[in-house]
């Protein structure tokens, strides 16, 4: 229910916004159109008389100088001839359709390798034996999930996936995993805790290494690319851990026990040392290390599955075929739901909510007399709960016209690498297996990610003033 409320608040709050700037502006005449059947980087040509204030200012200017003011651009072309055009950011629904589904047969090749092996991995018995490890301490954060069974091992390769950066693995791991608690959730239409729970540490977006981020910073020529690197870690930490306590008082959990305690410390030793290890090292030193770590952990997951296969003597090859078919059902089951979701998205980027939303927060920081930097680096984090290409590319645009050394752009990527896509995935995960009433899923992803969005600031100020 309460993803149906937003979806449809999502809907009219785009329509009103975009009726409204047809109004009352000449600027917004063809919105509806750019709603609709408008694509990303079309140059909208407008017909209305240039302002006269903006005409003495080209004045003397040279030809082809070009001027922006509130998303408009003017452009000298002669004396006599100024061209006023405004550049669409966003797709409309119907390319917005499109992508999704494009999206979701993407998904098919890289949904049925990794569920051809699970399948390997789930006859041969290794997912039961990686629950056997884990489940000390996941049985306290999953309290209704089964001893040993299999859904530990495959969040734990979720998790694992989610590290190190390897989008395309963890995908497939976290589906499988949902697909495992579905199984013991009694209510097939609502969301269990169990699955509730996964989902919110899932979305915390925990990643070791921000390789992509990184290797951006590096391409526009940062003085120190490497830089936002611990800053990233600690706000996408406690995002996660935000995300845990959060879950767990709604569903009553004590976390002070000694197991959680001791999982936790581990694995903060664990990245501390990595952190050490990796902060010494220059963009190049780290991207290499990243693919070295990344690419060997997925052909050593292979590898240990087939191995696994051939001691316990099962049919590798049929068991793969098998674990495989399911891939490509669950792709073509998600379709709806993310066509759904991204089409509303579409409609909230192309209406000019997104902007509204910044504008205020921009004026009432002002308001209130604190610092107003940090707000030129905030359209990535709205724009990253609703898709993490959109988010990407404000990134960008924000390097690009700020710089990219500086404050603005290094919250920017701090944000970009300190949460995920919240809405996609609520789309896809609960999408593949039909759950309807998420509860209080999206409440509880959207707090989380309101931690690692403070966090994120915070560190910025701390490490770059």
């Amino acid at each position: 229910m309460v993803l149906s409320r937003l979806w449809s608040a999502f809907v009219i709050v785009a329509v009103v916004v975009a009726g409204i700037k047809f109004c009352v502006s000449e600027s917004y005449r063809t919105i509806f159109n750019d709603l609709v059947v408008g694509k990303s980087g079309d140059t909208v040509v407008l017909t209305h008389t240039v302002p006269a204030d903006i005409v003495n200012f080209l004045h003397n200017k040279p030809e082809n100088t070009v001027f922006e003011q509130n998303g408009i651009f003017y452009k000298k072309i002669s004396a006599e001839q100024t061209d006023i055009f405004r550049i669409q950011h966003s797709d409309g629904i119907i390319a917005t359709a499109k992508t999704a589904v494009e999206i979701s047969l993407g998904l098919i090749g890289i949904m049925t390798l990794f569920m051809g092996f699970m399948g390997i991995a789930e006859q041969a018995g290794g997912i039961r034996f990686l629950s056997r490890i884990i489940q000390p301490f996941f049985s306290k954060i999953f309290p209704e999930v089964p001893k040993n069974h299999p859904a530990f091992g495959l969040m734990t390769l979720n998790f694992s996936a989610n590290l190190l950066g390897l989008d395309n693995a963890a995908t497939p791991f976290g589906l499988r995993a949902m697909e495992s608690l579905q199984q013991l959730n009694p209510d097939k239409n609502r969301a269990s805790n169990a699955q509730i729970m996964f989902l919110c540490l899932h979305a915390s977006g925990l990643t070791l290494i921000p390789v992509s981020i990184i290797a951006i910073r590096a391409a526009q020529h940062s003085a120190n690319p490497t830089e936002i690197f611990l800053p990233t870690l600690i706000a996408t930490f406690c995002a996660t851990m935000a995300s845990m306590i959060i879950v767990a008082i709604k569903q009553r959990i004590n976390l002070l026990q000694p197991k959680i305690f001791a999982f936790i410390g581990t694995i903060s030793v664990i990245a501390g040392g990595l952190i050490l290890l990796l902060v010494k090292m220059n963009s190049a030193e780290l991207d290499t290390a990243n693919k070295l770590i990344s690419n060997g952990l997925i052909l050593l997951i292979f590898f240990a599955i087939v191995v696994g296969g051939l001691w316990k003597r099962i049919n590798i090859f049929d068991s793969f075929i098998e674990g495989a078919k399911d891939g490509f059902k669950v792709c073509v089951r998600i379709i709806p739901y993310l066509v759904g979701m991204l089409v509303a998205i579409s409609l909230l980027r192309t209406s000019g909510v997104f902007d509204l939303v910044i504008n205020f927060i921009k004026h009432l920081t002002e308001f209130v007399g604190a610092d107003p930097r940090f707000v030129d680096g905030l359209p990535t984090a709205l724009i990253k709960p609703f898709s993490g290409s959109a988010a990407r590319g404000m990134m960008v645009d924000t390097i690009t016209t700020f710089g990219v050394d500086t404050f603005a752009a290094r919250l920017s990527a701090i944000l970009q690498g300190s949460s995920d896509t919240t809405f996609y995935v609520i789309a896809v995960y609960f999408g593949a297996v039909g759950i309807k009433n998420t509860r209080y899923t999206i409440g509880a992803m959207l707090l989380a990610d309101l931690v690692g969005i403070t966090v994120s600031i915070l560190m910025a100020y701390l490490f770059f003033g």
